[in-house]
């Protein structure tokens, strides 16, 4: 049989009635292209099976949690998560493409060719799953889905049981005011993390202290009132990668020695955290097997082979303790 012609660009500006070059910058995102001419052009060159009719099988990956422009790649997680992805997809036969941060609500994810999604992240009411399941594009989270559909899957680390892992082991070693630095967006990972915090302190009878995640207060000025006082914390878990390094600038400024008057962990996989001083204790959250997972899942579904049943494949998470949280010997 002869094989298929593949459709070409200029088959695509015939079609959409556009010249050659207004179809490039369409579908690769450059030149001054109107919306609605560039949702034209990408609508009929799907239609026209353009990457299908090439060969190209695609995973799209994405971070949807924040809707701004925002480097997630430059964070070690998604860092680390995207290597790991991006080496499961080439094994399986796949392109990866990481998508921008501020897409997330643009009308491009209704044409975008993708044969499947892996978002990160997923916060209720996220455009992007709103378009890309009205399409019946295979979705994959990491991270339980903003607003989880039966059928869907996911994988994730137990939260609440991390959580509890760290504030026990802080609680052993000494601190008897524990603060919690968890985030303010609208992300399970951020909810989970809060709410684990919220019961092991009433758990306790203790009232739960709990700062805002802000990533451009590189001195840490956010904890000063926590951190001052007869009444101020001893211990605090940030729950976001700067977290810790926030930490140790507030301690320098503040005059408190960590871990004598203040223990430290931070969820983090920089491993630039052993080399602090003190080095300080982390949580991986394990990205490279977590995505590694996530790839495999969203393959098999693509492929219709066999995927797992529906619901969450859940990734051990590990507390790696440091000087920054270890329990510091009685006074004599």
């Amino acid at each position: 049989m002869s094989p298929v012609p593949r459709p070409t660009l200029a088959d695509i500006a015939r079609a959409a009635e556009v010249s050659t070059a207004t179809v490039s910058h369409a579908l690769n995102g450059t030149g001054r292209v109107g919306e609605s001419t560039r949702r034209r052009v990408r609508e009929t060159a799907t239609a026209l099976g353009y990457g299908a009719a090439a060969g190209t099988r695609t995973i799209g990956i994405a971070v949807t949690t924040y809707p701004r422009a925002w480097s997630y790649t430059e964070v070690a997680y998604f860092s680390r998560a995207i290597t790991a992805a991006t080496a499961v997809a080439h094994t399986r036969g796949y392109a990866l493409t990481t998508l921008p941060a501020d897409r997330a609500a643009d009308d491009a994810w209704h044409s975008l060719a993708v044969d499947g999604m892996l978002i990160m992240d997923s916060p209720r009411g996220d455009p992007m799953v709103h378009a890309l399941r009205a399409r019946g594009i295979p979705l994959v989270f990491d991270g339980v889905p903003g607003d989880p559909r039966p059928g869907d899957h996911w994988v994730d680390n137990d939260h609440d049981a991390a959580t509890r892992e760290v504030l026990d082991h802080l609680a052993a070693s000494g601190a008897r005011r524990v603060a919690l630095q968890s985030g303010d967006g609208d992300e399970h990972y951020a909810r989970a993390v809060t709410e684990a915090y919220a019961a092991w302190c009433a758990e306790r009878g203790a009232d739960p202290l709990v700062v805002p995640f802000d990533v451009a207060d590189a001195q840490g000025r956010s904890f000063d009132a926590l951190l001052r006082g007869p009444g101020r914390a001893d211990a605090v878990y940030a729950a976001y990668d700067p977290g810790g390094r926030q930490l140790l600038a507030a301690a320098a400024r503040l005059g408190l020695r960590v871990p004598e008057d203040l223990r430290v962990v931070c969820a983090s996989e920089d491993p630039a955290y052993a080399a602090t001083r003190p080095p300080v204790t982390t949580v991986t959250l394990d990205p490279e097997r977590t995505a590694r997972a996530a790839v495999g899942l969203l393959v098999d579904l693509i492929e219709g082979g066999g995927a797992a049943a529906p619901g969450p494949v859940v990734v051990p998470a590990a507390l790696l303790v440091r000087a920054s949280s270890r329990a510091q010997p009685a006074a004599g």
